[in-house]
């Protein structure tokens, strides 16, 4: 809403909006970004709903999908995948990262470290941070399910958050106090990576789960913040599975620091390796 929305139409009356006004914010993302397109579309139609709903407006929802795909089309949803960097690939990722010296790019390596998603990482403020007990709790009111998720924070994330500015409520914040875009990681990742995004790191720290550590899947998707609820796992339904997932993001943190392997025909001295 703040992204996409109130900059077009945030001044106009709610009972003056029409679905040409809608469509003005949807078209830039209807097709280069649908799964966006598709969230901010029913965030919409939610404010209108309210405002119909509390006579504040009169007639129809002018940001009903039919009328909206009428006008642009329908909504292409994709496979649903993002494009995720190889897991093999992902330390050398991070130096490159590292090196780099601003919000963003300690935003993406928490986002990162913490297996977050980009929504949850950009809406942290500091009252959610406990760095002594080195955990992040996010509300269930931020959260895609609905659910409060703790996230064990391993030693590089707590130095990270120590370092940072504090410029008001939210962690990642610039000078005018304002959480990051929704775009600024995103961004950042093109000029390192080109074709990867934010959302993909997700299923990058998936795959290294799977080939390199032995934690039950369920394990994983909890500390993804995805539903478990296979007949398998309902024993554990009472428990978030935390130390558990303390020692496998401690593990993640530890592959994705592992030094920038040499590059092909680069020859190192043997003899100081062997004295160093």
């Amino acid at each position: 809403m703040r992204d996409y929305v109130i900059p077009v139409i945030g001044s106009l009356n709610v009972n003056d909006i029409e679905t040409a006004h809608i469509e003005k914010v949807l078209a830039p993302i209807w097709d280069k970004i649908p799964e966006t397109a598709s969230r901010v579309q029913k965030r919409v139609e939610h404010v209108f709903n309210y405002a119909i709903a509390g006579k504040l407006r009169t007639g129809d929802n002018p940001a009903r999908r039919e009328y909206l795909k009428a006008r642009l089309g329908k909504l292409q949803k994709g496979n649903g995948h993002h494009a995720a960097l190889p897991f093999l690939e992902s330390p050398a990722f991070m130096v490159e990262l590292r090196e780099r010296d601003s919000i963003s790019a300690r935003a993406l390596e928490f986002t990162i470290l913490t297996a977050a998603r980009t929504g949850e990482t950009i809406g942290a403020v500091w009252d959610e941070i406990d760095l002594k007990k080195k955990l992040w709790t996010v509300p269930a009111e931020r959260m895609k399910a609905d659910r409060e998720h703790r996230v064990p924070l391993c030693d590089r994330v707590v130095d990270i958050l120590k370092a940072l500015p504090h410029r008001g409520a939210h962690v990642f914040s610039g000078t005018n106090k304002k959480p990051l875009s929704n775009m600024a990681m995103l961004q950042l990742l093109r000029g390192i990576s080109p074709g990867h995004t934010v959302h993909g790191f997700r299923s990058t720290f998936r795959d290294w789960a799977a080939e390199r550590t032995g934690y039950p899947e369920f394990v994983v998707e909890m500390a993804l913040a995805h539903a478990v609820g296979d007949e398998v796992v309902k024993a554990y339904k009472r428990t978030d599975l935390f130390d558990r997932r303390v020692r496998l993001m401690r593990q993640w943190a530890g592959f994705l620091a592992k030094p920038r392997p040499p590059k092909s025909g680069e020859v190192h001295n043997l003899r100081e390796r062997r004295a160093s």
